[in-house]
């Protein structure tokens, strides 16, 4: 199966990938990631042989910008005058301060399980498509999911 024009690949693409970045790196950092999958996916496309599964083409390539993106943010100090409080309580479900600390959470965890919940949760991604995404078998995707949701349980039930 031959590829799609770019364009037409771009237009469908662009809402997954987009939400897995966000889910992965914060709207901050989603933009310059989403840039840079594309640019990657523009300069390959035209060696893309097989058109079979182009999201999960593309999410991959997310997927290894999103990696690339938290090394280099690891390797970055940031000054801060004085250390921020820790938030105080805990806040209601469905609150977005909630949702922006749980993806943090979630960004804090292992490559694979950050990925694995990312793909699951906010791509909507069912084992089997996470697993050709990650290259890995369905049931360690399924291992890595379940490993992520106990460390964020436990992280949660610490505060």
């Amino acid at each position: 199966m031959t590829p799609p024009p770019f364009q037409r690949f771009l237009d469908e693409q662009r809402e997954p990938v987009w939400r897995f970045l966000v889910a992965s790196v914060g709207r901050e950092h989603a933009d310059d990631c989403f840039q840079e999958t594309f640019l990657a996916a523009l300069r390959a496309y035209p060696r893309l042989r097989d058109a079979e599964n182009l999201r999960g083409w593309a999410l991959t390539i997310a997927h290894r910008k999103a990696l690339d993106h938290h090394r280099a943010r690891a390797r970055r100090p940031v000054p801060v005058d004085e250390v921020p409080e820790p938030p105080a309580g805990h806040h209601d479900v469905g609150d977005a301060l909630d949702e922006q600390v749980a993806w943090a959470r979630v960004r804090s965890l292992p490559p694979r399980q950050r990925a694995v919940l990312t793909l699951r949760f906010a791509g909507d991604f069912t084992h089997a498509q996470a697993a050709a995404a990650l290259g890995c078998s369905e049931e360690a995707s399924r291992q890595a999911q379940r490993d992520g949701l106990k460390t964020l349980r436990h992280t949660m039930e610490d505060d």
